[in-house]
């Protein structure tokens, strides 16, 4: 495995040396340029057809996607992503835990990856502020834990969004939901209800949320607060998306899901959406609820 590593960075180095920074290149010029070293590297050492295949793909995946991560990311049945330290991955498939087996991070390549997360997101992790929730291109939504807060190294957890559409029809169909306590909720919602969603980790509730949604009358304006934006209220046009934003070294600071519920209520909201409260914005949104009913 050692072995391995050392000739992925060696050609990744390669790579990076031959790179014109000053200007934007194309992913086909970057692959051209990955396989160019790859085939010059392979003139000196003996490398397979299938090692070169897959070091290029892996090279080209830890610049412009997620690494070793990025296989577990286009798999459709893949749910939950989990990197505890760069030694141990682990993913959930079918709600079963499985390790990862096809290849590990160094500490270099998983800090890289961690700074390209955030940083697609506007966001900002150091050891200042060593934990931070964003999100990835897709949706998927991401909590990073930084060492030495996390003992045995870094820890990324990745849960994946699904591009299938659950709506209710489909959960009556997965026998998530009886018809009957479908059609109920189906009526709470178009009558304006304050509904609470509660469950445990992974259990499902953003999906209920998005699934809920779908039931909003059209032309009400519909306001969602989010630490991470992971809503996918499609069907809503007059639609105020909010996401917090931890304080930084460059001066911005802190807007948290207090601050977004208390802003929101000036934006005259038909309803107010707030993805999931832990703390002290409990007592915010139970106050909005309070209003709109007075």
């Amino acid at each position: 495995m050692q072995e391995k590593e050392a000739v992925w960075q060696e050609i990744r180095n390669r790579v990076f040396q031959n790179m014109d920074l000053s200007g934007e290149i194309s992913d086909k010029e970057l692959k051209r340029m990955i396989a160019e070293e790859v085939r010059q590297f392979g003139k000196v050492h003996l490398l397979s057809l299938h090692a070169r295949e897959t070091c290029e793909e892996q090279i080209f995946n830890s610049f412009r996607k997620l690494d070793i991560l990025q296989e577990l990311l286009d798999d459709p049945e893949v749910t939950e992503i989990m990197v505890n330290g760069a030694a141990h991955i682990f993913y959930e498939k079918q709600g079963v835990l499985y390790p990862w087996e096809k290849g590990q991070l160094s500490e270099e390549r998983l800090r890289d990856m961690i700074q390209q997360m955030v940083g697609a997101a506007d966001r900002i992790v150091n050891e200042a502020q060593p934990i931070v929730d964003t999100r990835l291109p897709d949706g998927s939504r991401v909590n990073i834990v930084l060492q030495p807060v996390s003992l045995d190294g870094s820890c990324i957890s990745i849960r994946k969004f699904c591009g299938i559409p659950m709506n209710l029809a489909y959960l009556v169909q997965s026998e998530a939901i009886s018809e009957e306590a479908a059609e109920l909720l189906k009526l709470l919602v178009k009558a304006g209800y304050n509904i609470f969603i509660s469950g445990g980790t992974g259990s499902g509730k953003t999906t209920f949320l998005n699934a809920l949604s779908e039931y909003i009358p059209e032309g009400e304006r519909v306001i969602t607060i989010e630490d991470s934006a992971e809503l996918q209220l499609n069907n809503i046009k007059n639609l105020v998306r909010l996401e917090t934003r931890p304080a930084n070294g460059q001066g911005a600071q802190e807007i948290s899901i207090r601050d977004l519920i208390r802003t929101a209520l000036r934006m005259r909201p038909d309803r107010i959406i707030v993805g999931e409260v832990r703390g002290a914005e409990a007592l915010d949104m139970l106050q909005a609820i309070i209003w709109t009913i007075l």
